[in-house]
């Protein structure tokens, strides 16, 4: 389904961004794996390269102290190695300070903003000529959580707010070229240390593993889908066409 594609998948070693990786991996495509711990990238590398037989890229980003232009040397580097990008899959997120707005430390508001939206639009920017490039229709994903408004979500809420004006602009000026389709996806429930952290009441034993959103990430990729542009999505949702290899 996915064979020959080049994909970047930020966050590749938290729950849903390693299942994202590893899923479109088993069905060909070759990975781009974006996180801040080397040693785990090292780990994810080794399993899809012995799962797949494909060969995965990794770069060790630590989206807290990046800048434009690290972004720009890795688009750069991309360019060199691949030619062009296929898929774009925005996973990283950092939950921040869950905390009242008096409340709030300003360090953590402003790490948590740029993780969650100041790198998120870097990385797109920096990437969007690759997107263009690519021999059919590329894609960006951006991973956004439908509980943005409640209290106490500081940063992290308002950044997955953004996010979504964001998806919105962006998907509005790719329409009329029709190269990229950009959509957001809302896990939902998923049992991951970052759902941990932003319910913690919730016990994770009520609630679905990763792999479980996994076929709505497989779909949006997919030529199946190219009539989804500009829209906000559940990955929980109903009659998903696309199932994942076991």
């Amino acid at each position: 389904m996915l064979s020959g594609k080049v994909i970047l998948v930020t966050g590749a070693v938290g729950g849903i961004g390693s299942q994202v990786a590893l899923a479109y991996a088993r069905h060909g495509a070759t990975v781009i794996l974006l996180d801040k711990h080397l040693a785990r990238l090292e780990q994810l590398y080794d399993v899809i390269l012995q799962e797949t037989n494909i060969q995965p890229a990794i770069f060790p980003v630590d989206f807290k102290g990046a800048t434009a232009t690290d972004y720009q040397q890795l688009a750069q580097s991309i360019q060199e190695s691949f030619g062009h990008l296929d898929g774009l899959v925005h996973c990283a997120a950092d939950v921040g300070q869950l905390a009242p707005v008096a409340n709030q430390d300003i360090r953590q508001w402003l790490e948590a903003l740029q993780v969650n939206l100041t790198a998120t639009y870097l990385l797109t920017h920096a990437c969007l000529t690759l997107l263009r490039q690519a021999p059919q229709q590329s894609f960006i994903i951006f991973t956004t959580d439908s509980q943005q408004n409640k209290a106490y979500r500081g940063a992290y809420g308002m950044s997955k707010a953004a996010i979504e004006c964001f998806c919105h602009q962006l998907s509005l000026e790719c329409e009329a070229e029709g190269k990229v389709k950009v959509n957001c996806l809302d896990p939902g429930q998923v049992k991951t240390s970052l759902h941990a952290r932003v319910y913690p009441a919730i016990d994770p034993q009520n609630i679905a593993d990763p792999c479980a959103v996994i076929p709505a990430y497989l779909y949006i990729a997919s030529e199946e889908s190219r009539h989804l542009h500009g829209q906000c999505l559940s990955a929980q949702m109903d009659n998903i066409p696309v199932k994942v290899l076991s």
